[in-house]
């Protein structure tokens, strides 16, 4: 099972949100969909879910384009609750559960074990909006995966989570494309993304800016030396040739090497101002290339 999206665009009127965008999501692959607010995430995955129609360009599961078949074996969590509040938490999942085709009874234990894996098991007779935000964020991830779904397609999944209930969804994930899942999320927390994804897009105004495993996206930056030298003063490095500095924290600098750049002569440099405690080299992080993108 494979999600293409083939050169996707949408307009708005005046607004091009999105600009023949494209991307692949391989069996077991985690696909982290990072971009601004407005950039045409949400627009994408809706695309791909068959809510909203294409201008043009084509989406794919598993090499056909998707219809109320291929529509059901994909479980959506949207960015926005799109539970209903006043109702209790297990009828709705079985409701939703019952929707995507499954019998009452596989239903019911779908229901029981999404709920316990999902530690909301105590919370099932209670309404939606009885809960935290936290565990309503819970009760949606069970609801796109209630029906045992064959893609993910999970939009701000982590937004609101505590540092455990993060750990939880993680492994949940990380179970499902072990199983050969395609997982496809969107995210602001970049550190997560990072972490977890075997590759990433970055997509600016409708238009995808880099796409890759996140080696291959730190490949395009310039590397970058850290520096700590304790005695060091603002603008020890300002004689070498090639580089910028891009931070000094008092003895830290980050420097970042431009093309013909030399570590030598940076190292000699900050050996002239005393000793020096750290000299390594290091790749810009998702958060740098992201910003440098969106800038």
């Amino acid at each position: 099972m494979s999600l293409v999206i083939d050169r996707i665009s949408k307009r708005y009127g005046d607004l091009q949100a999105l600009k023949e965008t494209s991307f692949e999501v391989a069996d077991g692959e985690i696909f982290g969909f990072v971009g601004s607010n407005g950039a045409g995430k949400t627009t994408t995955m809706r695309i791909a879910l068959g809510v909203l129609a294409a201008d043009s360009g084509r989406v794919l599961i598993d090499g056909h384009e998707v219809d109320l078949e291929t529509r059901r074996q994909i479980g959506y969590m949207p960015e926005e609750r799109g539970l209903y509040p006043k109702m209790k938490v297990g009828e709705q999942l079985t409701y939703l559960a019952r929707l995507h085709g499954l019998g009452k009874s596989a239903a019911a234990a779908a229901v029981a074990h999404w709920t316990e894996r999902l530690s909301v098991a105590d919370r099932v007779g209670n309404m939606v909006n009885e809960l935290s935000l936290g565990n309503q964020q819970r009760v949606q991830l069970a609801a796109a995966l209630v029906h045992d779904p064959k893609v993910l397609v999970l939009d701000e999944p982590f937004s609101g989570l505590d540092p455990v209930a993060v750990d939880v969804m993680t492994a949940v994930l990380k179970e499902k494309a072990a199983e050969g899942v395609p997982v496809v999320f969107s995210s602001h927390q970049l550190d997560l993304v990072e972490r977890q994804c075997d590759r990433v897009g970055i997509i600016v105004t409708g238009e995808m800016r880099a796409l890759g495993s996140i080696a291959e996206l730190q490949a395009r930056g310039n590397p970058q030396l850290i520096v700590e030298a304790p005695l060091a003063h603002i603008g020890w490095a300002d004689g070498v040739p090639n580089i910028v500095v891009v931070e000094q924290d008092g003895g830290r600098t980050v420097i970042e090497m431009l093309p013909g750049a030399g570590d030598q002569q940076v190292l000699r440099a900050a050996l002239k101002t005393g000793p020096v405690h750290q000299f390594t080299t290091r790749r810009p992080s998702l958060v740098e290339l992201f910003r440098e993108l969106v800038a």
